[in-house]
């Protein structure tokens, strides 16, 4: 038979799509990570099925009895919210079923990261998703050393209680997107810099945060020049101004304004 990778709502209840409801009717067995917030989605649809709590404690155990039933039975794979794998257990299972022979399906649906990123504003070419980061130590410090010196757009995981810490040790100029809760009641994104964005919850937050941020604030002094140049490098090829800097602003991570200012003067 199969098993098939069923993407649930991250908040918003009615952001579930046909396609998974159908599934998980259909479906023989649930493995889920906590067999009560499942239990309480299946409820809400009017869905009766036989339920298996699979979470990152026992997935080592568990994956190969999964896969070795995926043989002759359709197994949906849901985690508490959004994509499975995605900083939630199934990886192993995925991969015990691909190594049996057992089809593996992967329906689309809500995912925070990639809402939290198209949400940002930021570029959104070469990403990199960290998940939550390391508390402290070593891996933290070369982490945020990374997102200082590289042009990438960062996605991470952060708790409300670390959030102001992480803010803090970011260059003060990073353009970041701070995204909580996202498509519940209270759903807030607050894009600016990290400087501003600790100010902004100086006082605190709650809720579950998705941590978006332009990498290379600190690449060296010559990153607004080489936005210019890419700029100029537009115009050259028949842009406006006002739209090669545009350009040039997306793919540099620098701000608008500076390159067109900088352009339009030179």
């Amino acid at each position: 038979m199969a098993l098939v990778v069923v993407p649930t709502p991250i908040g918003n209840l009615e952001d579930i799509t046909l396609r998974a409801l159908r599934t998980l009717r259909e479906a023989d067995l649930v493995a889920c990570e906590d067999t009560r917030r499942t239990g309480r989605l299946l409820s809400h649809y009017g869905i009766k099925k036989d339920l298996v709590a699979y979470h990152e404690h026992n997935e080592e155990r568990l994956a190969p009895e999964l896969a070795e039933r995926a043989r002759t039975e359709r197994i949906a794979l849901v985690s508490d919210a959004g994509t499975p794998l995605v900083s939630d257990p199934g990886y192993r299972l995925v991969s015990a079923c691909i190594e049996a022979g057992v089809e593996v399906e992967v329906l689309p649906g809500p995912s925070a990261p990639i809402t939290a990123l198209v949400a940002s504003g930021l570029p959104a070419d070469t990403v990199v998703f960290f998940g939550f980061p390391p508390r402290k130590g070593k891996q933290r410090t070369e982490l945020i050393s990374r997102i200082a010196a590289e042009r990438s757009t960062f996605v991470l995981f952060e708790s409300p209680h670390r959030l102001a810490k992480t803010l803090g040790e970011l260059p003060a100029k990073t353009p970041v997107a701070v995204c909580r809760e996202l498509t519940k009641l209270h759903e807030e994104v607050f894009r600016g810099t990290a400087a501003a964005a600790a100010r902004h919850f100086s006082g605190g937050t709650k809720g579950e945060i998705v941590l978006v941020v332009r990498g290379g604030t600190d690449a060296g002094p010559s990153g607004l020049e080489e936005a210019v140049e890419l700029a100029r490098e537009y115009v050259v090829e028949g842009e406006s101004p006002s739209r090669a800097a545009a350009r040039a602003a997306r793919e540099s991570g620098r701000r608008r304004a500076e390159i067109y200012d900088r352009l339009v003067g030179s």
